[in-house]
């Protein structure tokens, strides 16, 4: 069943640019693991947050992936950039009306 992870990470006061350079680098891991789609975007009415929307395989294979070695280097090198301050939910889905 696909999995969808949406979430918010907040900036540090002036890192949204870094932070979004930083999630939007080419990993071809994340795809190997199992991600259909990770779409990084902001909203300039809330300069200090990042949105993140991801699209798994499964459940499993997202939170396999927080194990792999660059999943976590990169969490690690996120770390600095991020202010703490995060939100968002989690769902399987059960259907579109895009697809039969």
């Amino acid at each position: 069943m696909t999995f969808v992870n949406v979430g918010t990470l907040g900036a540090a006061p002036g890192q949204r640019d870094e932070l979004v350079a930083h999630l939007t680098a080419r990993s071809d891991e994340l795809a190997d693991a199992g991600c259909l789609s990770y779409e990084v975007g902001v909203n300039d009415e809330h300069p200090d947050t990042v949105y993140v929307a991801e699209i798994w395989t499964s459940a499993a294979a997202h939170r396999d992936s927080l194990q792999l070695p660059g999943v976590q280097a990169s969490i690690a090198a996120a770390r600095p950039l991020l202010s703490g301050e995060m939100g968002g939910f989690r769902f399987d889905v059960v259907g579109s009306p895009l697809r039969d």
